[in-house]
């Protein structure tokens, strides 16, 4: 499993969507051996349809002569409702589409993605002093019982 750490902190995120992952033979292999990063990845519509763009899988040792490219596009597999809500989500309010976990569920590459908003340095200060101060909270409310 995959997973982005880094866009709980970037971004706030508005909504969850589970999405299929279009792959090759040995992208999949090389995913299930541990490799690749979706730490710089999003997603983008091109032509009525959702890709991850930027996602790196790297290559497997063990494939043949037609091995894939780490850095290429993959489609993203959403039902078309799915697809024109996102997309009008993205165009209207601004928002992007960031992934945050790449994992297998029966056997199948399914990719978690969140709707979200970007943060400022600001912003991203004020969550900070929030987290700390629950965080405080609760080891007062820990220590009284």
């Amino acid at each position: 499993m995959l997973s982005n750490r880094r866009a709980r902190h970037d971004y706030d995120l508005l909504e969850r969507i589970e999405a299929g992952l279009v792959l090759t033979g040995s992208e999949v292999k090389s995913l299930r051996r541990g490799g690749g990063s979706i730490a710089e990845a999003y997603a983008r519509f091109r032509g009525g349809e959702a890709f991850l763009e930027g996602a790196t899988i790297p290559g497997y040792e063990e494939a043949s002569y037609n091995d894939h490219a780490p850095d290429r596009a993959r489609k993203l597999l959403l039902h078309r409702r799915q697809l024109d809500e996102l997309r009008a989500a993205v165009e209207r309010r601004g928002l992007t589409l960031v992934p945050l976990k790449l994992y297998f569920k029966d056997g199948r590459a399914k990719l978690e993605l969140a709707l979200a908003r970007g943060r400022k340095r600001h912003d991203k200060r004020q969550a900070a002093a929030a987290r700390d101060a629950q965080r405080e909270m609760d080891r007062a409310l820990r220590g009284r019982r």
